[in-house]
């Protein structure tokens, strides 16, 4: 059995609090689909232990009395996903599940909102200044031996800003990351302006942190939120290590973060005067 995935933890934890939000037990469910779900079944699917079917999501929504069809289409978009075979699964045995997951669910989110200490986000790359990050990043020969295919998929991961309707981003970058000193002639140079031209985006905002900042709940680590509109229980934290890649999905958990982005939002640079920082390092590189 393969391990859950994080579209599929999501999914088993709303379907479980519609259960829960009636004060139905396992057994009052399964008696109610008369014979279509067992309790053990409705609990793998509740836990993510097993992939669920549109047909069998369609009908617990049906018998859980949920008329919210913006909610509905949520949770079966979340189940055809699950089958669907994106792009991404032809570079199966050069990604990880969890970078899997990170893109399947950038597929799916509506927006992210994201803080980046080190690095641009990976969404506004250009193609050397991907090369350069993920080569000065690879800690293991299975790595390096990808750099070609992981750019390949870096780029290719930007569709969801072009595509019939486009995620939304609102990116805050510390300034220190636009500031750093790529190897490549011309590659900071490049990436800078490839900044400043998205910046112009109607579905891309642009924040500049500056370095002389006071101290601030960023510099405890960068974070993305990605985020399903109309419904906010549903989204989904991720954060980055070295080693691998961490998903909060607790409602709690993931209020925090949205909190401290909104704090980041207001100790940043406003839009326009980011654009203008970003042109005015550009000309310094």
């Amino acid at each position: 059995m393969s391990a859950p995935t994080v579209r599929r933890r999501r999914l088993g934890a709303k379907l479980r609090a519609l259960r829960d939000a009636l004060g139905l037990t396992l057994e009052d469910v399964a008696e109610k689909s008369a014979g279509r779900f067992t309790v053990a079944k409705l609990s793998r699917l509740e836990t993510a232990r097993s992939a669920a079917k549109p047909a069998d999501v369609g009908l617990l929504l049906d018998l859980y009395g949920t008329d919210d069809e913006e909610l509905r289409a949520a949770l079966l978009g979340l189940t055809r996903e699950g089958a669907r075979r994106g792009w991404w699964h032809s570079y199966r045995g050069v990604l990880s599940p969890v970078y899997e997951d990170l893109i399947s669910l950038e597929a799916e989110a509506t927006n992210v909102r994201t803080w980046q200490m080190g690095a641009i986000p990976g969404l506004l790359h250009t193609g050397e200044y991907a090369r350069e990050i993920i080569t000065a990043t690879a800690m293991s020969a299975a790595v390096e031996s990808r750099v070609d295919a992981l750019v390949e998929v870096r780029l290719a991961r930007q569709v969801v800003l072009t595509r019939e309707q486009p995620l939304e981003m609102w990116a805050i970058i510390a300034e220190s990351a636009l500031r750093a000193r790529c190897v490549g002639e011309g590659v900071m140079y490049d990436q800078l302006s490839r900044l400043h031209s998205l910046s112009r985006r109607a579905n891309i905002n642009i924040q500049i942190l500056p370095t002389d900042a006071p101290p601030h709940v960023g510099q405890l680590g960068s974070f993305s939120v990605l985020g399903f509109e109309g419904h906010a229980d549903l989204d989904v934290v991720h954060l980055e290590s070295l080693t691998s890649a961490l998903y909060v999905e607790e409602r709690e958990q993931v209020g925090v973060y949205r909190d401290a982005f909104e704090r980041l939002r207001a100790a940043a640079l406003p839009v326009e005067a980011s654009a203008d920082r970003i042109a005015e390092i550009r000309e310094q590189v």
